[in-house]
């Protein structure tokens, strides 16, 4: 039996079942909230977030990985109110996004990886809540100097820990590989990296040389048409499954429950398609036309999950 820690304690890996493994409950600017706090209606909050829970619940979703960090606002107490109303696992993160407040800029890389190790190891402040998976990103300015540091820091956490690294990334761009290489300059085993918004391009060859190198992608944007068409998405997908690469693919949409940069009203209006249910209502029915098979679904939803947490360092 391997355990795998939640926002409610530990749990058996076989108990995740099927798994979005990038997606946010609440995203947040730091500090906005502190300050206007007219902003911020904690219970319709917890409201929205209760129902699309149950939403997902409903299409036998078990589990979600929130890759929340701290730049992106992560509020562990929110996260914690929102596991408990709900029959969804949540596995929280550690790490931090392409937003570094300028305290990652003072520190060095030891001192940031000794953060996120914190985290994984004695739990998020005084929640006694424990990250199981460590967030970091790269985007369209590519690796600054603090970007390169956090990189590092979270290469470091991820060996001192043994938990897997899930990433953001700019796809267009190939910066998979430019995180890939440093990991492995840090000597991660690439097999515990998700390269995350993965599913943003239709690079064929970009994307089976991540996975080649033995990283996992994250084909974790359905919903968002403005980076590639849902279309494209499906035949991207289903094309690498049928040479043989559903071993090496995780599913999710990106999305959240509530956020300060995008009401509720904008989001049906602009992005329609981009919420927690797209993938059960929409994508697995396009896949199966497009020739994917149950096996083959299984094995991205359930058991692709499942042995990321499980793994450790040979």
């Amino acid at each position: 039996m391997t355990m795998v820690e939640t926002a409610l304690g530990p749990i058996d890996t076989g108990a995740l079942g099927p798994t979005l493994m990038h997606e946010h409950i609440v995203t947040r600017s730091p500090g906005v909230q502190e300050n206007w706090p007219h902003l911020w209606d904690r219970d319709e909050i917890l409201r929205i977030a209760e129902t699309k829970m149950a939403d997902l619940y409903s299409r036998g979703v078990r589990t979600i990985v929130d890759l929340t960090t701290v730049d992106l606002g992560r509020d562990i107490t929110l996260i914690l109110d929102v596991a408990r109303r709900s029959r969804v696992h949540v596995i929280v993160a550690t790490g931090v996004w392409w937003m570094p407040q300028r305290y990652f800029t003072g520190h060095g890389i030891d001192a940031v990886a000794d953060l996120f190790i914190r985290d994984i190891t004695q739990g998020i402040g005084t929640s006694g809540v424990k990250a199981a998976i460590i967030k970091c990103a790269t985007d369209t300015a590519g690796v600054s100097a603090v970007i390169e540091k956090v990189l590092r820091a979270s290469a470091r956490a991820q060996k001192a820990t043994g938990v897997p690294i899930s990433t953001h990334t700019w796809a267009a761009g190939r910066v998979g590989e430019t995180q890939q290489a440093i990991f492995a300059q840090e000597g991660v085993d690439l097999r515990r990296v998700i390269i995350g918004h993965s599913g943003d391009s239709d690079d064929l060859d970009y994307l089976r040389g991540l996975m080649e190198r033995g990283s996992t992608i994250g084909m974790d944007r359905f919903g968002l048409d403005n980076f590639l068409p849902t279309e494209k998405r499906v035949e991207v997908l289903a094309r690498l499954c049928a040479e043989g690469y559903a071993g090496k693919m995780v599913l999710s949409h990106d999305a959240n429950c509530w956020s300060d940069m995008l009401s509720e009203e904008a989001k049906r209006r602009t992005r329609p398609k981009w919420h927690y249910t797209h993938i059960s209502d929409d994508i697995l029915p396009a896949l199966r036309k497009a020739g994917v098979k149950e096996d083959q679904i299984d094995q991205m939803l359930v058991r692709n999950p499942r042995a990321i947490f499980e793994a450790r360092e040979d």
